[in-house]
This record gives structure tokens, C-alpha cells and sequence, in this order.
């Protein structure tokens, strides 16, 4: 039977019964923030060398859906089995997807890496939060979730300029095969100290059912999610059918898998977590085209196009520095200043497109879009949990995540197909049609932005 453990007051992360699981915890957080970095900026080089352009938007989509299956399927394993469990299988996972995509011969295998990497993402990233309040007494969480917040400024001031190195000197494959080598290393960090920790009490068998129904909708989003990617590669009327089919899949689960109101956004928290995706879909669906942008069609080198997402990596904590500053603002005016700022960024990278417009109206462009970004991603955040009640607060967390990643996964699977569709006939035609729907997205949260409070703190009707 477990017991909580009694830590004195003045016991830090690095005290030894802590050290060892926290600096193998915040390594694996670095080493997953840099790979979804780097991977970035090599892309555009992965996609040339392998012959896959077409496929390009789908090697970030494809981890993303995957990454929904191991998300859901993570938290009920860990209450069932205890979080050693789910994060052994997410680290192993993680490294094989990474091996696979390293070593790979076509486009179609690196995808297959990737389907798996993210998979592995998934299941390790909601154990680690399971870790934080299983093996952490209470007053040791906050310090534990800044660290792992801080984990990810490293990895985005350097990560993509470093991508852009390993890749001009050492070649795009060791991106992909240097990190399972670390991750072997925090793995034998992280998971000794986890041995003693079981399954909670009553959740031994308990709503399996229910998580069964969960795991089976998470499996079918992220097939539709895929499905309409490879549909894009088609034509004629087997790709309207697969289409058609792909995002009947999506609606269905979302549906399901969403708090409902979510999708026609009901003012109040349905609002929060449908804005969560929506801005998602559009920072890093102009983030994926942008280092393609750079190095095919402006020439610039993997590392100076690596820089370019750096500058707006730093934009995103200038955001998020401001926000954590603001003295109880009104929530909608700062979801709205943020979508305002995501819109004209992203306007400022569309228009990079242009062979005549100057490279630095796109590259500015980007780092007001972080600012955006680090404005809007704390303040729904921090809506979430004020908009639940406390035994909700859990579940309405996933929520967030979960339409982060599935929003995301959409846009890039339509942009992809539509980007896929238009490059043979006009290089050009196949950006704009990317951008336009991230920055149709942003208008759309713009206008959804006021409707984050519900009515009774407004105080007036629908």
C-alpha cells in the first residue's frame, strides 16, 4: 500500500530521493521539444532527399494523430498500472519511431516512423504529468511543472539553428538518430525511481469500458486524420470518396472525444478549448511551411532557416512573459489582442510567398505571430482551470490537449492534400492555399474570442 510521502519544506527537486527522476524527467521533455523543433527545419531536406514533397505536410500530421491515440491511451493505463508502465512503453516507442525515420529508405517509410514516434510522444508525455503527482508531494509540483515549462526555451532558442547544423554537417538522418541515444540514458534516470509506484486505489479494473470506447474513438480520429492526408494524394473520385469518408471519421470522434458545445463553440469553456485548436491549427500550420518556404524557394540554408523559427520560438516567450504580467485582465480582450497579433503574423509570412516582397516582412511576421501565440496559449490555459470545477479539472486539461492536437492534425492533413494537390500546376498556388486556411483560422478565432466567458459572468444572453 502506498503511503505520501512526508518532505520537509526546505526539500528542493535536486534532494536525492528526487534528483535522479528529476533531471531524467526534464531531459525527456528537452529531448521531445527538440525533436518536434528540429524535425521542422530538416523536413524541407528529408523531403528532397526522399523524393516526398507531396508528402510533406503529412510527416507533421501524421505524428500529431498518432499522438492522440497514446495520449488517451496513457492516463487510464497509468491509474490501472502505475505511470512506470505507460512512460517505459512511451520512451521505447518514442526511440523506435525515431530509429525507423532515421534509417529510412522512402517517404512512405519515414512516415511509418513517425506514425510511431508519435505514438510513443504520446504515452510518454501524460505519464510524465501522472509522475508529477504520484511521485512529487505537493508542494514540490509547481517548482517540478516550471521546470518542465522551462525545459522547452532551451530547445526552441537553439533547436532549430542546431537541427540546421547537424543537418548541413553530419547529414538529416542523425537528427532522427541521435536523440533515441539520450533517451536510453534518461530512460535509466526516470524509471528506476518509479518501481514502487502502483495503480491508484479502485482503479485496478475500473471504466475500462469506458476507456476502451475512448481508445477506439482516439484510434479513429487519428486513421481519419491519416486517411485524408493519403486521400490528398489521390485524384478524381477516389479521393472525394476517402474525402468524404476521412472527414465524416473526424467529425464522429470529435464529437465524442470532445466536451460537447465544443464544436460550435457554446460560449463558456466549449469556447476555451475549440479556441485552443483552432489557434493551434493556425501557428503550426504556418510553422510547417515556413522552413520549406526558406530553403526551397528563398534559398536560405537549413541553419539560417532554423534561425527564422528561433526569432519566433522567442516572440512566443516575450508573449508568454507579457501575459504572466498582466494584473486580472479582461480574458477576451487578451484572447483578442493575441488572435490579432497570430493574424497579421501570419499575413507577414503569406506574403513571403511573393518572389518580390522582402524576406524580412515574413520573418517579422513570424515573431509577431509568436507574440500571439505566447499571449493566447497561457490565457486559455489559465481559463481552463478557472472555467472547472475541481474534479473536472483533470479531464477538461486533456480536453485542451487533445483539440490542440486534433485541430492540428486536420488543418495539416487539408493543407497537405490541398499543398499536394496545386504544387505540379503552381508552386505558388500550393502556399497560398496552406496559408489561407491558417489564416482564415485566425480570423475565426478573432471573432470566437469574445465568447470565452459564459453568460452568467457576463451577464447578458446569447
Amino acid at each position: 500500500m502506498e503511503t505520501e510521502v512526508q518532505t520537509p519544506a526546505s526539500e528542493s527537486l535536486f534532494a536525492p530521493r528526487y534528483r535522479a527522476l528529476t533531471v531524467g524527467s526534464v531531459a525527456l521533455i528537452v529531448l521531445y521539444a527538440f525533436e518536434a523543433l528540429a524535425v521542422a527545419t530538416a523536413m524541407p531536406v528529408v523531403a528532397q532527399a526522399l523524393e516526398g514533397l507531396p508528402l510533406y505536410a503529412m510527416a507533421f500530421g501524421s505524428t500529431l494523430a498518432a499522438a492522440v491515440v497514446g495520449m488517451v491511451a496513457s492516463g487510464p493505463w497509468a491509474d490501472r498500472r502505475g505511470p512506470r508502465t505507460p512512460l517505459q512503453h512511451g520512451i521505447a516507442w518514442f526511440a523506435v519511431g525515431l530509429v525507423v525515420a532515421g534509417l529510412a529508405p522512402t517517404m512512405w517509410v519515414l512516415l511509418l516512423g513517425r506514425v510511431v514516434q508519435g505514438f510513443g510522444g504520446g504515452l510518454m508525455s501524460v505519464a510524465l504529468y501522472v509522475v508529477v503527482g504520484r511521485a512529487y508531494p505537493p508542494e514540490l509540483r509547481a517548482r517540478i511543472f516550471a521546470a518542465f515549462a522551462a525545459a522547452w526555451v532551451l530547445p526552441a532558442i537553439v533547436g532549430p539553428a542546431l537541427s540546421g547544423l547537424i543537418v548541413e554537417f553530419l547529414g538529416w538522418r542523425w537528427v532522427f538518430l541521435l536523440v533515441p541515444l539520450l533517451a536510453g540514458l534518461a530512460a535509466a534516470m526516470v524509471l528506476p525511481p518509479l518501481r514502487g509506484i502502483g495503480p491508484l486505489p479502485g482503479h485496478a479494473s475500473a471504466g475500462r469500458a469506458g476507456n476502451r470506447r475512448r481508445l477506439g474513438l482516439a484510434g479513429g480520429a487519428a486513421g481519419s486524420a491519416l486517411l485524408l492526408s493519403y486521400a490528398g494524394q489521390q485524384r478524381g473520385w477516389v479521393a472525394l470518396g476517402l474525402m468524404a469518408t476521412a472527414l465524416a471519421g473526424l467529425l464522429a470522434s470529435m464529437l465524442r472525444l470532445l466536451p460537447t458545445g465544443t464544436l460550435r463553440a457554446a460560449r463558456g469553456l466549449p469556447t476555451v478549448i475549440a479556441l485552443r485548436g483552432i489557434a493551434s491549427a493556425a501557428f503550426f500550420g504556418t510553422e510547417v511551411f515556413l522552413p520549406l518556404l526558406l530553403t526551397r524557394e528563398r534559398g536560405l540554408s537549413p541553419t539560417f532557416a532554423g534561425m527564422a523559427l528561433t526569432v519566433g520560438a522567442l516572440g512566443w516567450s516575450l508573449g508568454s512573459w507579457n501575459r504572466g504580467r498582466m494584473h486580472a485582465p479582461a480574458p477576451e480582450r487578451v484572447l483578442q489582442a493575441g488572435m490579432a497579433l497570430m493574424l497579421v503574423g501570419v499575413l507577414g509570412v503569406s506574403a513571403a510567398v511573393l518572389p518580390w516582397a522582402p524576406l524580412a516582412v515574413g520573418v517579422v511576421g513570424w515573431i509577431v505571430a509568436g507574440v500571439g501565440m505566447g499571449t493566447v496559449y497561457p490565457s486559455l490555459s489559465i481559463l481552463t482551470l478557472e472555467l472547472s470545477p475541481p474534479e473536472r479539472q483533470g479531464a477538461n486539461a486533456s480536453a485542451l490537449q487533445l483539440c490542440d492536437a486534433l485541430f492540428t492534425a486536420t488543418m495539416l492533413a487539408v493543407g497537405g492534400s490541398l499543398f499536394a494537390l496545386l504544387l505540379e500546376r503552381s508552386t505558388l498556388a500550393a502556399y497560398l492555399a496552406g496559408f489561407a486556411i491558417t489564416v482564415s483560422l485566425a480570423v475565426l478565432g478573432l471573432a470566437l474570442a469574445p465568447r470565452v466567458l459564459p453568460l452568467p459572468a457576463r451577464g447578458r444572453d446569447d
